[in-house]
This record gives structure tokens, sequence and C-alpha cells, in this order.
């Protein structure tokens, strides 16, 4: 099968690039003694065609086995079933714990999403290490490399906070300095992203490495910022990062066919990461379709497919359904492609166009901007087919855009659970749906090997 990550892997190169990335990345964030295998970047980084290739090992750790993958292991999956989007079927532990809110330290996915979220700072910091002191790689290049490192180290700290809080935030592969980091506050890590997605914003270049989109430019590190300004509560820097995007129209625009948002070559896609091989189906779509009844792993939650006003275009084209004849049970639709063919249809979408309006459309409501939010929440409902909405006041537009969000946004990356969080529903609505929430439940748990292996890490959160 063809390899597809970025197009820019070949042969023996590849390999051993990726063996030595492995090899470096699997240590243990907190290991004592030196790696057994470092990335030498008089080896790794001798041309931008090998840093190239170290780098797309990153994304396909991203999209395979940490955070953005559409796989169990991924925010879409864990968080589904954390918030409201989603309930267990199979015997997995680890999902019925989530969908209970019954987490503990020992947890074992949550000591890997973890140890993989870290093991790939590791690798990102040696990719902006090693590309700095090349003496190989001419300075534009650099800059592009660089530059999407420090992006995606900024994407997986972003999840990691809003996950775990307070966490240790390091830029280096030193094993002394990482052996003893602690935590820093929430306030610090923002500021921090907050610093990186700026320089990143300034070393990407404005057009995509390719033409699908897998590669970050300046309008995907403009999309995070509006998003972080967001999630920080900073309304006007939300909306003008957002707008950056949104005005951007030579390359981005809300496709009109419901159809073809998840497709690879969808316009309003702002990055999106491929499968391994070209031809396999997306994890995403592996991960919430099935044929047949009783759901063999899980199903949406029948309160969000309720929540979808009659005639929304999303809910008839971006919901399955299965019926065994007494029962039905419904799936997230949105990727389609289930069997491997000779080219994938779609690639798993990490940002897209709708997000951006979305928080415009909040940032806005929450400055006093109430017809600027309606037009950019109408935006999104048009295109679903619905009437312009009807909220009359500043509370009621910002009821309906976290609505919107709600039912444009399911099964991507936690939204719905992240969302709930930042404006202080989880109370409100888990306390009703969830024997087993607690208020404490707004973190998760720290990996409880990673207290005893670095004391610096200790307070355990609240609640465990």
């Amino acid at each position: 099968m063809k390899k597809t990550i970025n197009q820019y892997m070949t042969g023996y190169t590849f390999l051993a690039i990726l063996t030595a990335i492995f090899t470096a990345s699997c240590e243990s964030f907190v290991e004592t003694d030196a790696p057994r295998s470092q990335l030498a970047g008089v080896e790794v980084f001798e041309d931008v065609a090998t840093a190239r290739a170290a780098l797309a090992n990153s994304y396909a750790l991203l999209s395979n086995s940490v955070m953005l993958t559409g796989g169990i292991q991924g925010l879409s999956v864990s968080l589904g079933n954390y918030a409201d989007e989603l309930v267990p079927y199979g015997s997995g532990v680890s999902e019925q714990a989530l969908f209970q809110n019954n987490l503990t330290a020992a947890n074992a996915d949550i000591s890997a999403l973890w140890n993989n979220s870290y093991n790939l700072v590791y690798a990102l910091n040696a990719v902006i290490e090693g590309v700095g002191a090349s003496s190989q790689i001419s300075d534009v290049d650099k800059e592009a490399l660089i530059g999407e490192a420090i992006l995606m180290r900024s994407v997986v700290y972003f999840y990691l906070t809003n996950l775990f809080g307070e966490i240790p935030y390091t830029t280096t592969t030193d094993y002394v300095v990482n052996a003893n980091l602690g935590k820093i506050s929430v306030s610090e890590i923002f500021q921090r992203l907050e610093e990186d997605l700026n320089e990143a914003y300034q070393m990407l270049p404005e057009d995509y490495g390719n033409m699908l989109r897998t590669t970050p430019n300046k309008s995907v590190a403009a999309a995070m910022l509006a998003r972080l300004y967001l999630y920080a509560g900073q309304w006007d820097e939300a909306a003008e990062k957002a707008g950056l995007v949104i005005n951007n129209t030579a390359l981005y625009t809300i496709e009109s066919n419901i159809e073809n948002v998840f497709l690879k070559e969808s316009r309003s896609t702002l990055w999106q990461l491929s499968p391994f091989s070209e031809g396999q189906p997306t994890r995403d779509a592996q991960s919430f379709i099935f044929t047949s009844g009783p759901p063999p792993a899980r199903a949406l939650n029948s309160e969000l497919v309720e929540a979808f006003e009659a005639g929304d275009l999303r809910r008839s084209h971006w919901i399955g359904e299965v019926t065994d004849g007494a029962s039905v049970w419904h799936y997230a639709n949105k990727y389609k492609q289930l069997a491997p063919l000779d080219i994938s249809a779609e690639y798993t979408i990490a940002m897209r166009l709708e997000e951006l309006y979305l928080i415009r459309a909040e940032a806005r409501a929450r400055t006093g901007d109430f017809s600027g939010a309606g037009a950019d929440l109408n935006t999104i409902r048009q295109r679903a087919g619905l009437q312009d909405t009807e909220a009359s006041s500043t509370a009621g537009l910002l009821d309906a855009i976290i609505y919107e969000r709600r039912v444009e946004l399911f099964s991507e990356q936690g939204h719905r659970w992240f969302d709930m969080k930042r404006t202080g529903r989880t109370d409100s609505v888990l306390s009703q749906s969830k024997p087993g929430w607690n208020p404490t439940d707004l973190l998760w748990p720290l990996p409880q090997n990673e207290l005893l292996l670095n004391p610096a890490l200790v307070p355990q959160n609240p609640g465990y």
C-alpha cells in the first residue's frame, strides 16, 4: 500500500528515521537516565527531506495514537463518552469508566494518553532543536518546519491542560530537565501557548505544503489562537483571529453541499490528517459506524439525536441509524468511508472553518455585537437548512451559539465537553444524566505512576 503521510516518506531513509525517532520517543517522559537513542541533528536533520520525514512521524503519532486520532485513544471517543455524546455498549473497562465518570489515577488509558502526548512533545522538541541547529537546511525551510512543530506541540499542550489542568510545559529534549519538571498554572500555560502560536504564525507560510492541507499554514495558527482566546475569555482577540481565517476566501469557504464537508477536498477544511496508507478509511469512521444492533462498541446518546431541530440537514446526513426491528440505535456518520479503497475519500479533520464562525459569533455576542454574532451563527444554520436564529437577547443568543456548537461539532475532538466545561454547564447537564458525576470531575486524574516517578507533579488533582 502507498504511504501518504505528507507524501514525504520514502524507502530506507524514512524507515531509519522513523526507527530512531520512535525509539527515542518511547522513553518515559520522566526518564531518569539518558535516553538510549538520541535524535542526532547531524544524522537526522542533514537536509530538508530527512527533516521532513522526521516531522512526518509526528503527524503519524498525532493521527494514529495521540489526541486527534479517531480511535478509542483519541478525544472524539473518550470525551464523547465522558460528556453526553456517546453511550458505550462494549465491554471495554476504560469506556465504561469514562461514561460513568469513574476515572482513577491508576487508569491505564489515562496513563497512556499522558505518556503518548509527552512522547510526541519530545519528538517535536527534537525536530525544533535539530532543524534549528542544522547547517544544511535553508532558513526558509527551517522556518516552515519549526513552525509546524511548534504548532503541533501547542495543540498537544492545549488539550493536555484542558484535560488535566496544571501540567509540565517543556520545550527541550534535555532528560535531566524533563525528569524533574513541575506543573505550572493554567494561566501561565495559556500565556506560553499564545507566545508559541504567535511564533508559529510568523514562521508558517500563507499557503499549504500540499493540496490536501495535511500540513498547517498561517491560518491554522490563527485558528488555534482564536480558540485559545475564546477559552481564555479574550473576546476581542478571539473575534479578530477568527476573522483572519474567515476573510481568507481565496482558501476557505463554507461548503454549500453538506455531503462535501468531510471529504478530503473540502474547502472548509483548515487542517486534516491523512491515514497511514492511502485508501484506508479514517479511524473516526471505524470507531463510530456500525451496521447491526445492538452496537458492538458505542452509539450516539439519544438525547443528542433528539436535540436536532426538525429539518436540520445535519441530522439526516451526519447521523446514521440501525435497527433490529425492535430497537433503534444511531451513530456519527460524518465520515462515511468504512472499507479500503484505491484512494481515501476522507482524512481526519483537525480544524474546519465552521468552528471559526462559531468562535467569532460567541466572541461578538459577548462584546455586544448582537447583529454580527447573529450573522455568523446564521451562516452555519443556513447551510444546515434552518431558518435564522430567533434569539432576541444576548443571553438567548449565547445559548443558541452553544447549542449550535453541539449539533455542528458533535463527535469531533471533544468540543462538547470543553464547551460545557468552559461555560460552567457541566454540573447542570451531567448531574442529571450521569449518576457518577462529581464537580471534581472537571479535571482528569494525573497518572499515579507519573506522580511516583516525579514528586514535583504532586499534588494530585482534587477528587482522586
